[in-house]
């Protein structure tokens, strides 16, 4: 995995270990070698997780709307700062550009980038990793949903695995490493589905 898309938030909540989460994400994708794709923000989780990246001399690919760099929250310093038009553009460049897609903590903009890669993963549009980073037990009642929806049948057997969580970075990025695609629905007939 030579780059990675992370998904996260732009406040900064009271509890010191989500910024510290973001921040830790950053130093370890440079140490590894491992390239920072995100929000383009420099506010909260996404500041912090783009900074930390770039202290350790890591590449940063920031994609943000041309909306919020009007709003003056675009951080300048990353290695390179694309803006686009919408926010579909914005996660259509986070799979261009990524091996897969890393979840830490945030809110609405943070789940629907999260749920768009899992959608377009379990639909044959990418065939990359799609892990959560559950910090602090901020996504068990997340993870809960996403079992029931397997065992209530919204899930497929087949896709159950699309989701790699763990609450242990080391350990998210080795099975992230070894994913290994599933069958899509395109790739399925009307008898499977």
């Amino acid at each position: 995995m030579k780059r990675l898309a992370v998904y996260c938030g732009s406040a900064t909540p009271a509890d010191p270990r989500y910024i510290e989460c973001a921040r830790a994400v950053g130093r370890s994708f440079a140490e590894r070698g491992i390239g920072l794709v995100y929000g383009g923000g420099r506010l909260g989780l996404m500041g912090a997780v783009a900074d930390a990246t770039l202290e350790a001399g890591g590449e940063v690919i920031g994609v943000i709307p041309t909306a919020l760099v009007d709003a003056e929250v675009a951080h300048k310093g990353c290695t390179e700062l694309h803006v686009v038009e919408t926010m579909h553009q914005r996660k259509q460049a986070f799979t261009d550009l990524s091996d897969g897609f890393v979840t830490i903590p945030g809110g609405t903009g943070t789940m629907d980038e999260l749920w768009e890669a899992m959608s377009w993963a379990q639909l044959g549009y990418h065939a990359k990793p799609v892990g959560l980073l559950n910090v602090a037990g901020y996504y068990d009642g997340l993870l809960e949903f996403w079992a029931k929806m397997g065992e209530v049948g919204f899930v497929r057997a087949q896709h159950r695995g699309l989701l790699i969580a763990s609450d242990d970075l080391d350990d998210l990025l080795a099975r992230m490493a070894e994913y290994q695609p599933h069958r899509t629905i395109f790739a399925m007939k009307a008898r499977d589905l």
